[in-house]
Formats: structure tokens, C-alpha cells, sequence
């Protein structure tokens, strides 16, 4: 597995090795112990399936508050996304910025988002099918979100804003800068 850091050193991009011949592949996309032993241990409890009809469908900026905080593991079995995590940590040197990573069945990419971090995606391709492991339950009384294009974030979707699908919940989102975040950072 090759894991790199992004700008913001906490999200990681994991992409699995493929083996294939003319049937076509296998990956292992994830390992406890061989994660554990590149320095990370997730555990996960859960593991979630968004299918998205339209390209330009944007699901996000979601969190659950804490206690019921989740990190999340992503990635996409059809199709393609361009994937978003912003730093949501309050105190820490990175808060409110972001990374962008595209996703896609074909390169095989997952985006590791940890705890305290906000999520979205926008859909690039039809008929995309995403997947992602979260590391811990979830809880409707903690369940928020974010607006995706609200002021002080200036993430860059690589899409017109004028196409975006959104849910009644994405739509009426805080924006970044009027929202107050319940995750603090922990200096390691």
C-alpha cells in the first residue's frame, strides 16, 4: 500500500496495490495490522454506500460532534468523486483549511479523513458509487454540517456552482464562518 501525506499531514491518501491479469484485479484495501504498523491503527466499526445518479452531486460538509466523532476511510467503487476534508480543529495550525483528492474506481485512491475534520464530495462521473469505513457510531443528535461554498473556506470543487445537487440539509448549512466547531486540536 502507498500512503502519502497531504497538505493537511493528518489526511492521508492510501492507494492499494492491484494485481491483475486478464480476468482482471484483486487489492486489498485495507489491513489492521499492516496500517497499524505504518502508524495507523483505525479502528472501524461501520462501513456506509452512497450512490450518487449525477455528476455534479455534492454530499457534504458533513461531521458527527464529539463523543461521536468519526474518522472516515473513502473511496469509490464506480465512477469518481473529488473529495474534501477540512480542518475543523479549533487551535489548530491548519484550521479551516483543505485538500482536494480525486477518488476514482480507476485509480484505485482512498482518502483516510481522521477525527475533527469536515467531509464532502462532489460526484465527477454518473452512476458513481462511493464507499467509506467510519470508526465509530452514529448518532442523529450529533450529525451537522457545513455549507460547501460558504465564506471562509474557499475550497475549490472543480465544478460550477451552478450545477451542484444538493440535499434540503447541504443547502441550509452555516457557513464555516458562522459556525462554531466542536472539535478541538490535540497538540501530539
Amino acid at each position: 500500500m502507498d500512503i502519502r501525506a497531504t497538505d493537511l499531514p493528518d489526511v492521508k491518501v492510501l492507494t492499494p496495490r492491484r494485481f491483475g491479469d486478464a480476468r482482471g484485479y484483486f487489492s486489498e484495501t485495507w489491513n489492521a495490522a499492516r496500517m497499524a504498523a505504518a502508524g495507523l491503527s483505525t479502528q472501524f466499526v461501520q462501513d456506509n454506500e452512497s450512490l450518487s445518479a449525477t455528476p455534479g452531486t455534492l454530499r457534504g460538509l458533513h461531521y458527527q460532534a464529539p463523543p461521536f466523532a468519526q474518522a472516515k476511510l473513502v473511496r469509490v467503487a464506480r465512477g469518481a468523486v473529488r473529495d474534501v476534508a477540512v480542518d475543523a480543529r479549533r487551535g489548530s495550525p491548519t484550521y479551516g483549511r483543505s485538500v482536494a483528492v480525486v477518488l476514482s474506481a480507476a485509480n484505485g485512491a482512498q482518502l483516510l479523513v481522521p477525527r475533527g475534520f469536515l467531509h464532502g464530495f462532489v460526484t465527477l462521473e454518473p452512476d458513481t458509487l462511493v464507499l467509506y469505513k467510519v470508526d465509530n457510531d452514529y448518532d442523529a443528535a450529533s450529525d451537522g454540517a457545513v455549507l460547501w461554498n460558504g465564506a471562509g473556506l474557499g475550497i475549490d470543487w472543480g465544478i460550477d456552482p451552478a450545477g451542484v445537487t444538493l440535499s434540503d440539509k447541504d443547502r441550509a448549512a452555516p457557513a464555516f464562518a458562522e459556525w462554531t466547531s466542536p472539535f478541538e486540536h490535540v497538540p501530539a
